[in-house]
């Protein structure tokens, strides 16, 4: 490894102090847990055949976790550059008034994308034609591949983690399709090093998360049942933290039992698997903020 390439990727290491910045981390769950009762509601909606009013709170619920992503984003950025950290409410203000920004470069980006299966789409059907459709097909086919395998590629480690980060340092859209154009021609290899090391650094936050929820969650359930005599199952006391509400609950086929009591537990459980799920994506956020500057220092 060059020494070029040490002194961002240990930026990018140190991106796991991200849970450390208490604004962002309670703007992430605040937005995940508004989204998640939004979700709740589209569920009862549904289950009352109340179709477009469930797509409103689904709608609604996309929107919350979207803008609050972006809010938390602004505030992991000003921790990565050394800057004051804004308050939450002026981190959503900005993110509603820059959130489009991300918006338009994604759907230019997927635009780009889309555009190119629709050719390789046409390519294929052409391949029915008599007489050029073998030749054409052995041409088509490999290149199909490694065009639609490396525009994923591309997605994954440079469009989905920096566009987003390019707005929140202050670019528009047309700056961050310019800013992904340059990395693409000219810094990719580089780009997907330092993003393997954040992907990396998620998965093992991920696993180390999951390890605390689970064993915490199996001694506390052991604990209210045998030792403080409580009186609910075990897989009821664990759903809440395993991402179930009182519908998931029903429908995984273990019915709703102790009344205020079961219920709370679903709520405390609940209130786990939001942080749990809060934790890795602020690392991940974080990362992709240790990435962009990188690389843009870098230039």
């Amino acid at each position: 490894m060059t020494t070029s390439l040490l002194v961002p990727l240990t930026r990018v290491l140190a991106s796991v102090d991200a849970p450390r910045n208490l604004r962002a981390l309670y703007a992430l769950l605040a937005g995940f847990c508004a989204a998640g009762l939004l979700l709740a509601m589209a569920q009862s909606a549904l289950a009352r055949d109340q179709g477009l009013l469930s797509a409103l709170w689904v709608g609604l619920a996309l929107a919350v976790a979207f803008f609050s992503v972006n809010a938390t984003g602004l505030m992991l950025m000003d921790q990565a550059r050394g800057l004051p950290v804004r308050d939450p409410q002026d981190a959503l203000s900005d993110a509603l008034r820059s959130g489009h920004r991300v918006l338009l470069a994604l759907l230019a980006c997927l635009a780009l994308a889309g555009a190119a299966a629709l050719v390789l789409a046409g390519l294929l059907w052409a391949t029915h034609w008599p007489v050029v459709g073998a030749p054409l097909l052995a041409v088509v086919l490999p290149a199909g591949v490694l065009v639609l395998g490396g525009i994923s590629f591309v997605l994954v480690v440079l469009v989905g983690p920096l566009a987003g980060p390019a707005v929140w340092a202050g670019r528009r859209s047309a700056g961050v399709l310019v800013f992904l154009r340059e990395r693409l021609r000219h810094g990719l290899p580089e780009t997907a090093l330092l993003m393997a090391a954040v992907y990396l650094m998620t998965a093992l936050a991920t696993a180390a998360v999951s390890f605390v929820v689970v064993s915490g969650g199996r001694m506390v359930a052991g604990l209210a049942i045998l030792g403080a005599g409580v009186e609910l199952p075990a897989n009821q006391l664990l759903a809440g933290v395993m991402g179930l509400g009182p519908r998931g609950l029903g429908a995984s086929g273990v019915p709703l039992q102790g009344g205020a009591l079961g219920l709370a537990a679903l709520i405390g459980g609940g209130v786990v698997f939001a942080i749990a799920l809060v934790l890795p994506t602020l690392v991940w956020l974080r990362g992709c903020c240790a990435v962009y500057l990188a690389v843009t220092e870098a230039e």
